[in-house]
């Protein structure tokens, strides 16, 4: 598989299936996709549009397509479980969002389809433990937290009591915690590297595998069994280009393959600048082989949502 041209991601993506087929695993899971109510992604598409300060640059959304289109590709391509992962950047928004979230993935089931894994999210506020306990109640199999654009800190008191309940139901949170694409006042490894002391349980996925802060969060994936680390946007060109990336995949090879039970697939679908199967393709670069492919594609989040591993 090669990078494609922005203009022409459903040709690039047609070699997909052909990929996870040759890895012998029945399809993948992405742990990083976003599904939402459209007038907030239409938010989030016109932020990326202007160019908006934390982007600082052109960033075309290759997926601008109406939902139902998109997740017909996103099928398309053999992805067999996804999460809709929407957040909350203040107050007043979580609760909403997450009962828009179950309904979603009930009316999907209604339809047939059982790969949406149902979302949700919080922030610190007032009642986040109670709406949080309900949506754990109502079927919520992951949420999703932003501290960069939510421009909180994770350590708030507010949500300590959030941290241990969702630490005990083992139930995984996808934290953007790092400082890319622009650091923020709570961003880094330090305050969140503070929630895990706190909650050694907690069962954490670290969006973009900390960028920029890899090493740091490698480091404090070594240290807490429960802390894994997508993809999302790792290693593409998009970033430096190509000789810069693997450049910077080689240099982390040795310590992705340690995790190499904890690394699992993130694509940020649709909001990528570039084709999808441009993620998986970078995903060669650090040259760790296919059982290693094999485990960040399917193995580990399957293990991580309760995926079937039987054949589609």
């Amino acid at each position: 598989m090669t990078a494609a041209p922005l203009d022409d991601p459903v040709r690039a993506d047609a070699a997909v299936p052909a990929l996870w087929a040759e890895l012998g695993v029945p399809g993948l899971v992405d742990a990083h996709v976003h599904v939402m109510p459209q007038r907030l992604l239409d938010r989030i598409w016109a932020y990326f549009d202007s160019a908006g300060p934390l982007v600082g640059r052109p960033w075309p959304i290759a997926y601008r397509w109406p939902q139902d289109e998109r997740l017909t590709h996103l099928r398309s391509l053999g992805v067999r479980a996804f999460p809709t992962l929407f957040y909350a950047h203040k107050p007043g928004m979580a609760e909403g969002l997450n009962d828009w979230g179950r309904d979603f993935a009930r009316e999907q089931r209604a339809g047939g389809h059982d790969d949406v894994v149902q979302s949700a999210t919080f922030f610190p506020e007032p009642g986040v433990l109670d709406y949080t306990a309900r949506a754990l109640d109502e079927g919520a199999r992951v949420f999703k937290v932003h501290v960069q654009v939510g421009a909180f800190d994770p350590r708030d008191p507010q949500l300590d009591r959030v941290w241990g309940l969702l630490a005990e139901a083992g139930t995984p949170v996808v934290v953007h915690t790092g400082s890319g694409p622009a650091p923020g006042e709570h961003t880094g490894p330090g305050p969140f590297g503070e929630v895990l002391a706190r909650h050694p349980r907690l069962t954490a996925v670290v969006a973009h595998l900390g960028m920029p802060e890899y090493d740091a969060y490698l480091e404090l994936a070594a240290r807490h069994p429960n802390v894994h680390l997508d993809t999302t946007m790792v290693f593409v060109d998009f970033f430096e280009g190509a000789q810069e990336q693997t450049r910077l995949a080689r240099s982390l090879a040795p310590r992705l393959a340690d995790l190499g039970d904890r690394v699992v697939l993130g694509t940020d679908f649709p909001n990528i600048p570039y084709a999808y199967a441009h993620q998986l393709d970078v995903l060669q670069r650090p040259g760790l082989g296919p059982d290693w492919l094999r485990a960040v594609v399917w193995h580990n989040g399957a293990r991580l949502f309760g995926v079937d591993a039987s054949p589609a």
